[in-house]
């Protein structure tokens, strides 16, 4: 579906910041703020860096991205929602890489107890060293 379709399916004005956003975020994984800013820079000049911060709360409040927040990290936003994956970093560089659904046993995915909130999903994040890190290290 078009990125024009997605955003008034949602309930959102199609705006060029908007798309740039989207556009930013296709087929690049997870990037943090000032890197979506400096892809919608290169068809979008003038934009504010409020702009596209309003642009990616609005995009998250409204399900078309998922915001993560790894440890000691800054928030990194990605097109892939809908979904149940999760997450591996690198802790030496901060590279993020998704991980389908985890296999086999994993302990801790079922709370013992839930204090009365009605769980909607568990997130998962991995961590390690990626290729590089692991090579140079």
């Amino acid at each position: 579906m078009p990125d024009t379709d997605l955003l008034r399916e949602r309930g959102l004005r199609v705006t060029a910041p908007r798309l740039a956003v989207l556009d930013a975020l296709s087929g690049r994984g997870h990037l943090d703020a000032d890197e979506v800013l400096g892809h919608v820079r290169a068809t979008l000049p003038s934009v504010s860096v409020q702009a596209v911060y309003d642009v990616l709360h609005a995009l998250t409040g409204a399900g078309l991205l998922r915001r993560i927040e790894p440890a000691g990290h800054p928030a990194r936003y990605e097109r892939r929602v809908g979904d149940n994956h999760h997450h591996v970093v690198c802790r030496g560089c901060g590279a993020v890489d998704d991980v389908d659904c985890v296999v086999g046993h994993a302990p801790c995915l079922v709370p013992s107890s839930t204090s009365g909130f009605a769980v909607e999903s568990a997130e998962v994040t991995f961590w390690g060293l990626c290729p590089t890190c692991r090579q140079a290290g």
